[in-house]
């Protein structure tokens, strides 16, 4: 093994962490899981069970024992909103079968704080990592290949989809912190603030670190990283969608939802477009719709092939926390006096990110906190910092040009 690959080896990386970072990564994940122990505490003991229904009770007896409104709990079953709410479901021609689905699905989305807990845990992590802790301290650039190793983010990552994701159900997620803030806009749910705070948690963790809830916590999210991340397909994946496009194509899904949940298109409320295309359903293993299915295959198999396809061209969060990177508080941050556009990040990046950034855009494509770009670039001009901090951290001033102010810093 060359002197180049030992170097870049986990082992060797641990090595070099200064004591300061030592002290960071013990710290850090400690605090994660005094998050995620405190999220266990208050958790609500034992199973929420399923109430039981029939088709002799009415929707005003039903809904509050699920949780909605009388229109949510109407639309599910295919009812128009101002359906009389008093009248037995029976009345209405709705069956057993189609009322226990119903409730099943709905029951589903409820959830207690212990997964909003490990977001912030994963979130919290991945921030110490990517500001702190994935250049060693006094690493000199020439060594940059070993910075920012790949195993935290696929544990991250795999931790994502097993916790968030399979282990504690579908619900929540930041996608449904996005919809169910304008399904409770039209009467969906009781509590139009009660969502408003879950999406202003999201994103939060969205802009505490640029995207970093989607990047390492969000479950769907996490499963497209890691079948981007095998090693097939390198060729088709120099490819890269342009932004222009598939930013054009989830802003549109998104007005489009918004005309159809407000009746503006069709004239009847409620209807919510990305029901029938939520990947999160794989999480509750919920196929019962067929385009659920579809879509969630679909997502998959592309992710073989394209950087996160649903995040890109569906989410509706993906495309609110796309506005609120320019709020980021940390993020990949490139010194304009020491780049020479080399283009190393940007063939890096699976996505137009690093090249927006680079050319100082504004509103630049999306970016996931992945770290691909932080150790590709030969004159040390990129790094993942705080927007206040006015140089490189992490030992990046080991050598005298690294001491000067970055004035040209974006």
């Amino acid at each position: 093994m060359s002197h180049a690959q030992q170097r870049e080896t986990p082992i060797t990386y641990f090595r070099q962490l200064s004591k300061a970072q030592w002290v960071w990564l013990v710290g850090s994940l400690a605090i994660g899981g005094a998050l995620v122990a405190a999220g266990w505490l208050l958790e609500p003991s034992g199973d929420q069970a399923l109430p039981s229904f029939t088709t002799a009770m009415s929707i005003r007896e039903i809904a509050p024992k699920l949780g909605v409104t009388g229109k949510a709990l109407a639309r599910e079953l295919g009812l128009a909103l101002d359906v009389p709410k008093g009248k037995p479901l029976e009345k209405l021609r709705i069956g057993q079968d189609e009322l226990d689905h119903v409730a099943a699905h709905l029951h589903s989305h409820r959830s207690g704080p212990l997964k909003y807990y490990v977001f912030a845990a994963l979130v919290f992590c991945a921030l110490v990592f990517l500001t702190r802790l994935g250049r060693p301290d006094g690493s000199p650039n020439d060594e940059r290949r070993s910075w920012y190793p790949r195993a935290p983010y696929v544990v991250a990552l795999l931790i994502a989809v097993a916790v968030c994701g399979f282990a504690l159900g579908k619900s929540p997620n930041p996608m449904e912190g996005a919809v169910k803030v304008f399904k409770s806009m039209v009467g969906l749910y009781p509590s139009v603030w009660e969502k408003v705070a879950a999406l202003a948690f999201f994103l939060s963790l969205a802009v505490v670190g640029n995207k970093l809830v989607c990047g390492w916590a969000c479950p769907f999210g996490a499963s497209q990283e890691l079948l981007y991340s095998l090693p097939l397909f390198k060729q088709i994946k120099r490819r890269k969608v342009p932004f222009l496009v598939s930013n054009a194509i989830r802003g549109t899904l998104f007005v489009a939802m918004l005309l159809l949940l407000f009746g503006v298109d069709g004239g009847r409320k409620g209807r919510v477009l990305y029901h029938s295309i939520n990947p999160f359903n794989l999480f509750g293993l919920d196929f019962d719709e067929l385009p659920v299915l579809i879509t969630i295959l679909v997502a998959c198999g592309l992710a073989l092939l394209i950087y996160r396809p649903f995040c890109q061209f569906i989410c509706p969060f993906g495309l609110i926390s796309w506005l609120a990177e320019r709020l980021s508080l940390a993020r990949v941050r490139i010194d304009a006096s020491r780049c020479d556009q080399c283009g190393a990040c940007v063939q890096a990046c699976p996505l137009d990110a690093a090249k927006h950034r680079v050319a100082g855009r504004l509103f630049a494509a999306d970016c996931y906190s992945c770290a691909r770009c932080l150790n590709v670039c030969p004159h040390d001009a990129i790094s993942y910092r705080p927007v206040f901090a006015n140089r490189p951290q992490g030992g990046q001033g080991a050598s005298q040009a690294l001491e000067k102010e970055a004035g040209g810093d974006r």
